[in-house]
């Protein structure tokens, strides 16, 4: 499967492995050295726990589905397809209502309107935004929306963490700070190594949250303005070669940017419906699957019809 090819990338299999360590690794040290020390005997110790390994749950599913899913890979045809007479082919796909296919040199075959190449996966992808090397895969029309959950629910842990750790921090200072000597001096062997912790998490929550966010951001502007980073990349370049001197005298209809000429400006909820289900907007925080978005509100097949 072409799926396999876009595993085998050794930085996206890094970071995966980064991925898994840095989410048990903050499972460790909040269950261990900061809610049984802190809440033992309580029932928030209970509640925090439940709680933030549904976080980390939600966010490894969310995580998988991300990955072992297909982004929108373009099919390739059976047999070789014949590219000589281009011109002529381009005028039977647009009379036959295929306008804005265009052709990839790499995989010898044609492609459907805001599709683009990753050079990673060696395929082409249906509105691909970029290839992610933390879930080793690229993010496009079919798992954007598990992407976003991941990173949601990445940056909630993360934050869930931080607050957890400051928690217990004060906890710890408070308590030393009542002068229990015989206790402390027991504790001592053991609280560099905790403090140890306490610091490498923060930091990590710290770094990850920030991250996602910033990522996660990103994602919902370009859902809600209808254009992929690829594309928004293409228009700054194509408005920079026009020129001020060019865009000025041409007409209101030629400065359109052609990245997918069907394309028209729809609802913003329309926009996050095709990205995360038409269900209910509970249902867009859970890994659950979603019918297949479609380019310009008509379905599109793999191929177009013409002949070859």
């Amino acid at each position: 499967m072409a799926s396999l090819r876009c595993r085998r990338d050794p930085c996206g299999v890094i970071c995966l492995i980064l991925t898994y360590f840095s989410v048990f690794y903050a499972d460790y040290v909040v269950v261990q050295y900061v809610l049984i020390p802190t809440y033992s005997g309580s029932v928030w110790c209970t509640l925090h726990g439940s709680v933030f390994n549904l976080i980390l749950l939600l966010l490894l599913a969310c995580h998988s589905r991300a990955v072992f899913s297909d982004p929108g890979m373009v099919p390739l045809p059976d047999t070789a397809i014949d590219f000589s007479d281009l011109r002529s082919q381009s005028s039977r796909m647009n009379e036959r209502g295929c306008e804005g296919w265009t052709v990839c040199s790499r995989c010898e075959t044609y492609r459907p309107p805001r599709a683009h190449h990753c050079r990673v996966c060696q395929r082409c992808i249906r509105r691909m935004d970029h290839h992610c090397p933390w879930i080793n895969n690229c993010v496009g029309e079919l798992n954007q929306k598990y992407f976003i959950q991941f990173l949601f629910y990445t940056g909630v842990a993360s934050l869930y963490s931080m607050v957890l750790v400051v928690s217990a921090w004060v906890w710890r200072i408070r308590n030393e700070r009542e002068g229990d000597a015989e206790k402390e001096g027991e504790e001592t062997p053991s609280k560099h190594l905790i403090v140890a912790h306490y610091i490498i998490l923060l930091v990590e929550s710290v770094l990850f949250g920030v991250f996602v966010m910033v990522i996660f951001y990103d994602q919902l502007v370009s859902i809600i303005t209808d254009e992929t980073p690829i594309e928004q990349m293409r228009n700054r370049l194509m408005i920079k070669d026009r020129g001020p001197s060019s865009s000025s005298s041409s007409s209101p209809s030629s400065s359109q940017l052609p990245h997918h000429p069907s394309h028209t400006r729809k609802p913003k909820l329309a926009l996050l419906r095709e990205v995360f289900g038409r269900g209910s907007v509970f249902c867009w925080l859970l890994p659950l699957h979603s019918s297949p978005p479609s380019v310009g509100g008509i379905a599109y097949s793999a191929l177009p019809d013409y002949n070859v």
